[in-house]
């Protein structure tokens, strides 16, 4: 970037001059998110992908604002919410500006006839769920997360949440929302409730990461407070076993809401067990009474088709009340020399017992251990999440040890013609793998970013671009 001064000086003279940041310490704090990575190399005070100026805006006008100077001086725009990513979504690779949304002026707007609620797009995704409980509703989305991260975030980054089995992901729940190009052009994406009139233009801005545009309000669904919740946990023979529930309750259309399938090495951190030796189901259905223990009875018809016996609803609950700590992962990356990961991916029924066996031969000897779950079910395949946690003896190695976790999981993924996200998006670390992964595809996505973005500094070096 060149000539950064006089960009400073355009944008003090159309901003508040507090917005507007140069710090060293803003600055730094730009170049990281929650990716394990990006947490060790802060330990190691390195600052790799850094702004050269942090802008926090408070409303449309002002990221219309600089967006036309950034396009003027060509500087790139990197979007940033709640930097709760855990892949490298709101870090600039190229410097630039980066946009602060988390200052935005939060609006909630909730239609209880029309059953949605609109909301900022930096509105903390806990605080908008209390509030709505406090009434009786709930999003139903509800990623671990969930109180660090950002409405718009969620959009972004195509999320999803631990109850997307009943509810959907974060593509089902949007009902409408508003988009900010890199032009400055104002855009308004709705289906109110459903509309047919050309393509559903909504999708083109879910899990675009913000190379496409900037989302500054969401409209999304809203549900009653479930009636009746009932919970069990069930113990099974073999993860294969597992797998086969998942896949056959898909089939004949049950939809508990909560649906979580633990290997034996994840089942002892989930059941806080040491002890436990076979894998772990968590199972929970919802609804009117009569329809929640129906769910509830035609599963269990299923699980003891394959082998698994109810071992009682003490385990689901007591996870239920921790669903929301990580904390394991941040002590741990807090630790010389400690490391933990998180790589969630997606296969179909046929391809996806082969892929967790071999991502777990190849990640077992790169770290102490290696913990699989399957948390989000569709008739056509699952969600898998690989868990890495460790140890080295220092965080240079530690960081070294990160990378080649990934390598190795895109590689072994790639072979497998498996999804390599299944809701943490792409970010930096995945965009190397973007293009191969998505194939011809990748083509369109270029034409629409040279479409609506013909200057390219909108997050540079996500997704591939």
């Amino acid at each position: 970037m060149t000539d950064i001064s006089h960009l400073i000086t355009a944008l003090k003279n159309v901003l508040p001059e507090q917005q507007v940041l140069t710090d060293r310490d803003t600055l730094q704090a730009s170049s990281h998110d929650t990716w394990p990575l990006s947490t060790k190399l802060r330990r190691l005070g390195c600052h790799d992908y850094q702004a050269d100026i942090v802008v926090k805006v408070c409303d449309e006008l002002q990221i219309q604002q600089v967006l036309a100077l950034a396009t003027a001086s060509d500087t790139p725009v990197t979007p940033r919410g709640l930097a709760s990513s855990v892949t490298g979504q709101p870090l600039p690779t190229r410097g630039g500006i980066v946009l602060d949304l988390s200052g935005m002026v939060q609006h909630c707007e909730v239609n209880t006839t029309n059953l949605t609620v609109e909301v900022s797009a930096g509105y903390n995704g806990g605080k908008l769920e209390d509030e709505l409980q406090k009434s009786g509703w709930t999003l139903g989305h509800s990623p671990q997360s969930l109180y660090q991260s950002s409405v718009g975030g969620w959009l972004s980054t195509l999320a999803t949440g631990q109850f997307s089995s009943y509810y959907g992901g974060i593509e089902d729940l949007i009902t409408g929302y508003t988009v900010i190009l890199a032009t400055g052009e104002r855009i308004r994406l709705k289906a109110s409730p459903r509309a047919a009139m050309g393509p559903d233009l909504r999708q083109l801005f879910i899990g675009a990461e913000g190379t496409l545009g900037v989302v500054t309000s969401v409209q999304l669904k809203i549900f009653p407070l479930p009636q009746t919740r009932l919970y069990d946990t069930l113990e099974l023979p073999t993860v294969e076993a597992g797998l086969q529930i998942m896949r056959e309750q898909a089939m004949v259309g049950l939809r508990p809401f909560l649906l979580r399938l633990y290997d034996t090495a994840e089942a002892r951190h989930a059941m806080q067990n040491p002890e436990m030796n076979t894998p772990v189901m968590f199972l929970g259905t919802q609804g009117v009474d009569a329809i929640a223990h129906a769910e509830m009875d035609a599963f269990m018809a299923i699980v003891k088709r394959h082998g698994g016996k109810s071992i009682g609803n003490e385990g689901v609950l007591k996870w239920m009340e921790r669903r929301f700590d990580f904390s394991t992962v941040e002590k741990l990356l807090d630790t010389t020399g400690g490391f933990a990961e998180t790589i969630e991916v997606a296969h179909t029924w046929d391809g996806i017992a082969s892929l967790y066996h071999d991502l777990n031969k190849t990640l077992t000897p790169l770290a102490g251990e290696v913990l699989s779950h399957f948390s989000h079910v569709y008739p056509q395949g699952t969600s898998m999440y690989m868990i890495l946690l460790g140890r080295e003896k220092t965080d240079p190695e530690a960081v070294e040890k990160l990378r080649t976790i990934w390598r190795e999981a895109m590689r072994v993924c790639l072979e497998h013609k498996a999804e390599l996200s299944h809701h943490h998006g792409g970010g930096l670390v995945r965009s190397p793998y973007a293009r191969e992964s998505l194939g011809s595809a990748h083509l369109l996505l270029r034409r629409v970013k040279q479409a609506l973005d013909p200057n390219g500094i909108l997050n540079p070096g996500k997704l591939g671009l």
